[in-house]
């Protein structure tokens, strides 16, 4: 595949899926961003979907916490 039309493919996924969190809250793209980057280390570390996904859970439970407002922590 030619490298022009795999950048251009990866400019209009990403445009598409990030046009869809617009309407979340800052704990739900906290809990999105943290399940997406978990996802990766998981299969970085261990490869598999079993570790993918497994990090992906943790990455996700981390990034919901790391994102709570001032009010829901107390």
């Amino acid at each position: 595949m030619d490298i022009f039309k795999l950048v251009s493919t990866a400019i209009l996924l990403s445009t598409i899926v990030l046009s869809g969190c617009s309407g979340m809250s800052h704990q739900q793209k906290g809990t999105a961003a943290g399940a997406a980057v978990g996802g990766v280390a998981g299969n970085l570390l261990c490869g598999g979907v079993l570790c993918t996904g497994a990090g992906a859970v943790v990455g996700g439970v981390i990034g919901h916490e790391v994102s709570k407002d001032d009010e829901d922590k107390r």
